[in-house]
């Protein structure tokens, strides 16, 4: 398995299981003298942990990262930065009897078809507590991008076949509070609606998808290189990386193509000595280069595959068998949510790698 890291300049590589004595990161790249304190990833790691909420999976990890390396007198050296986040509450029993069944929606079939082993408990590898990671390694990307003045944030979008829409002013209420205070991350707040939508599926023994937006503003102009490392390409290389994750879009995204090109091309204009757009379709970025107006674009998330439900499957020997999981399992009825900070996260982490790189395209 040889594709755990991420990034060009700015790099993250990530290693552990779900239910192995601890996960991490090491980030490699990240430049010197950047401030950092554990307590940031803490905040942050907290947003996407389980047991917070009601609609989460009930595993109570408290998600308390160690910075083993690269940091000195709370400050980056230069050298690698190591985190390491134990796995404290991780309860092997409840995947015993599943073992040998082929899970619905699940990769321990891929898995043991390509490699012919898989760590049944909890998803191992596959397992979306790899996300954790990608939180820390998030958090130093979003520190070094606010040296730039470059800010960032995600929320919920949908859930099921119910909207939400935010105001803009709403949106740029807490862009302020995120250029006041440095630790403001928002709770992915859900309209009642949208929380009975999932309490209904939770009755159901059964799962919900749901969309997350993303915003990153004062991106200046200039990231991205065509053809191969395009910004939007790059971006949708780091969402669609993230687990049960189906589609993603940037700008107008699908809706582009019931538009006309009279209506889609965002006209450029002169705003007090800067070249701006009075439309933003593109969401930010032409060519594959941002082009100084907001990056916007939305992520996919399909139903979590873990129900309650019963369901026929087969066994690893591919005999037929009927699949249930055991009474106490913990799971999320709705993965969006805690997907929240990590496609914030994975924003992050592209936008660092491509302002750095940015730095050698010319004189």
């Amino acid at each position: 398995m040889a594709s755990n890291s991420f990034g060009n300049l700015f790099k993250m590589t990530t290693w552990g299981e779900s239910h192995g004595k601890a996960i991490g990161v090491v980030i490699d790249g990240c430049p010197a003298g950047l401030e950092i304190e554990e307590e940031e990833i803490h905040h942050a790691l907290a947003l996407r942990a389980p047991g917070r909420r009601l609609y989460t999976s009930p595993r109570s990890e408290e998600d308390k990262a160690q910075i083993l390396s690269g940091v000195f007198e709370g400050k980056t050296t230069g050298a690698p930065i190591s985190i390491l986040i134990p796995n404290r509450d991780a309860d092997s029993s409840k995947y015993e009897p599943i073992k040998d069944l082929l899970r619905p929606g699940h990769a321990n079939y891929t898995y043991l078809e390509k490699y012919g082993i898989f760590d049944y408990r909890g998803g191992g590898r596959a397992s979306a507590r790899e996300t954790a990671c990608r939180v820390a390694a998030g958090t130093i990307a979003k520190k070094l991008l606010r040296t730039q003045g470059i800010q960032t944030l995600a929320y919920i979008k949908q859930i099921g076949h119910l909207q939400a829409k935010p105001e803009w002013d709403q949106i740029e209420e807490m862009r302020v509070k995120i250029e006041k205070n440095s630790l403001f991350c928002p709770d992915p707040l859900l309209a009642p609606e949208m929380e009975h939508l999932i309490e209904e599926a939770m009755q159901q023994k059964d799962s919900i998808g749901g969309i997350v937006e993303f915003v990153a503003w004062n991106v200046p102009v200039g990231l991205g290189d065509p053809i191969y490392q395009k910004l939007e390409a790059n971006l949708a290389y780091a969402m669609m990386s993230l687990p049960a994750t189906k589609g993603f879009e940037i700008g107008s995204g699908f809706e582009s193509v019931s538009m006309r090109g009279s209506v889609h091309n965002d006209r450029f204009k002169n705003d007090k000595g800067s070249i701006r757009t009075d439309t933003n379709y593109a969401g930010g970025a032409l060519g594959g280069i941002s082009n100084g107006m907001p990056l916007v674009g939305r992520v996919a998330f399909k139903p979590a595959s873990s129900i309650m439900q019963r369901q026929n499957t087969l066994t690893t020997e591919g005999k037929e068998a009927s699949f249930q999981l055991p009474e106490g399992s913990r799971h999320d009825p709705c993965v969006a949510i805690r997907a929240v900070p990590v496609v914030e996260a994975m924003l992050a982490l592209v936008l660092a790698d491509a302002m750095l790189l940015n730095r050698c395209a010319k004189l």
